[in-house]
């Protein structure tokens, strides 16, 4: 029997209802005495038409800084950038411990030596398959298979409230290149023990069957490298090592040296080597090597897949980076799919390499990628190992949920509660129920800046990219008269209309008559003077070219 008025909570405030920017909070104890867990702490890449100049999007942690004298932990389930990529930013308002394991926690110091940060947290290590004691949850480490080493699923243990299991991101792989396999002993004895709840990975819930091993895909890439006449080159998410070591394997059997591109590319490589996961490799090479080696014998491994226009590969494409240059009859496979919102930047460096005679291999030639999330057979063997009472789709878009939600409930799992980010969960005692609700809202990094969407003024900059701006400067002399003609500046607005005449001079006109409309009285308050100017600079904009342009005026007096 619980406690009294204890409860247990799940509340994402970030994750579902998307893909990226995970981040998960479980409670416990009474509404006004909770208990908090964080798992995970991701971003998610911003969207240039919605969030002109913004690179990363991160949750907003509002609520949990006011908890955070009761936060007893941030548990990463893994090392995406959907899952922790957030955390050296966000730490400082928590400084709560951190748990990971060796290979995260490596990547993440490499990313604060990197990035120059001087507050960073102190990770606690935690083996796969350990458990936690982090009163009142214990959190054990179940390994999984994903695109990335040491990913695991977490079994969070409370007193009173029997255990919940969170995925993370996974699949089932039972060759997954790189360390441990999916451990389904293990999930089977967590179903024997009784799973009170299941918040489980919906990405691929609409894609029927198994997404392919990485043992396969080994095999694809080897069919296209062994029959490449001249050099080669592989792009792929730089932290899919198990990726990187079946492409260095695959050099090996093809007689090719393998060069390494990018500084991403390069960090997970130390830091992987580090934790034993590139043993018996051979040596790589710098990009300073290509130019003396046979084409035939080159395997050029390199980031650039999303097409990110300062990475090694846009620059091949571009014919513009300063060492390194592919030639028509090479051969570049993206090992790797395409993030949704990245299709035009992929897109043109596949254009750009296809206009050099470069020929390019996707997946649509042969099986050279494969998913780290699961498909619909995978979900349900996950759901018949833990036997879960309810099932909470995660980390999906509303559509990957509904289907997740529809499998599940084709699949005996009756209780299928659907949320989205900010909807707080009780999952025990009583049937699972939405109790609670926290506004979602985000952090977008700015440069160098963590902040909201209007600390950053993203619809000023929307509409500036929409329909630019004019700045008018007004001068009046000390009988409140126009001294000179306005002075007009346009950014960002066509220079003619139609009729051939341009937007500046008839602006000019407009400002001036706006003005010499108002009593002479009435000019001496700038703000009139300052609105008359902007409705005709608009006004005028809306009737010539359709479109309103964000105005600055300036009333000045004469010298």
């Amino acid at each position: 029997m619980s406690a009294r008025g204890s409860e247990l909570v799940f509340l994402p405030l970030g994750g579902v209802g998307e893909i990226g920017m995970n981040l998960a909070l479980y409670g416990v104890g009474p509404p006004h005495a909770r208990k908090w867990l964080m798992v995970d702490c991701g971003v998610t890449f911003a969207e240039a038409r919605w969030f002109p100049g913004v690179d990363l999007i991160l949750p907003d942690i509002s609520f949990i800084e006011e908890e955070r004298q009761d936060l007893v932990g941030i548990v990463i389930t893994h090392a995406h950038e959907d899952h922790y990529g957030a955390l050296l930013d966000l730490w400082p308002k928590l400084q709560v411990p951190v748990y990971a394991t060796q290979f995260t926690a490596g990547l993440l110091k490499a990313k604060a030596t990197e990035n120059g940060k001087l507050v960073t947290p102190d990770v606690t290590v935690v083996k796969q398959g350990e458990t936690l004691d982090l009163d009142p949850f214990k959190v054990e480490f179940v390994p999984m298979s994903h695109s990335i080493p040491e990913p695991n699923a977490l079994a969070i243990r409370t007193a009173d409230h029997g255990l919940v299991v969170h995925t993370g991101d996974w699949k089932i792989d039972l060759d997954p290149g790189v360390g441990a396999p999916i451990g389904i002993d293990r999930l089977r004895e967590l179903g024997e023990e009784g799973v009170v709840a299941l918040m489980c990975d919906s990405t691929n819930s609409q894609r029927p069957g198994r997404s392919p091993s990485e043992l396969d895909v080994a095999a694809g890439l080897k069919a296209f490298v062994e029959t490449a006449p001249h050099r080669v080159a592989v792009t792929a998410f730089s932290s899919n090592v198990a990726r990187i070591r079946a492409v260095c394997e695959v050099a090996a059997a093809t007689d090719r040296h393998v060069v390494v591109m990018g500084r991403a590319m390069r960090r997970v490589i130390e830091v992987a080597t580090e934790c034993g996961f590139m043993d018996g490799l051979p040596r790589f090479l710098s990009e300073d090597d290509v130019g003396h080696l046979p084409r035939d014998k080159v395997l050029v491994l390199l980031t650039g897949s999303q097409g990110e226009e300062r990475a090694a590969l846009a620059r091949i494409a571009g014919d513009s980076h300063p060492r390194v240059a592919l030639s028509e009859g090479d051969r570049v496979i993206f090992s790797s799919r395409t993030i949704p919102g990245n299709e035009k930047a992929v897109g043109e460096v596949m254009n750009g390499l296809a206009l050099q005679g470069i020929e390019v291999v996707t997946d649509a030639q042969g099986l050279v990628h494969t998913s780290g999330h699961p498909r619909r057979d995978e979900l349900v063997e996950l759901y018949s190992w833990l036997k879960p009472k309810v099932l909470i789709p995660v980390h999906g878009e509303p559509m990957h949920l509904a289907a997740h939600e529809r499998l599940a409930k084709a699949n005996g799992i009756d209780h299928v509660v659907r949320i989205s980010n900010g909807k707080m969960v009780r999952l025990d005692p009583g049937p699972a129920a939405v109790v609670d609700e926290v506004e979602p809202d985000i952090l977008l990094m700015d440069g160098k800046l963590l902040r909201t969407p209007d600390q950053s003024n993203v619809r000023e900059r929307r509409a500036l990219a929409f329909a630019g701006v004019v700045t008018a400067v007004v001068t009046l002399d000390d009988r409140y008269e126009l001294d000179d003609d306005p002075m007009v500046v346009l950014m960002g607005v066509p220079v003619r209309d139609d009729e051939g005449e341009t937007f500046r001079e008839q602006l000019v006109d407009e400002i001036a008559g706006a003005i010499e409309s108002i009593p002479r009285h009435r000019r001496r308050d700038r703000d009139t003077v300052i609105q008359a100017a902007r409705r005709a600079i608009r006004s005028h904009m809306s009737q010539r070219w359709g479109k309103k342009p964000l105005c600055h005026v300036f009333v000045v007096n004469a010298p």
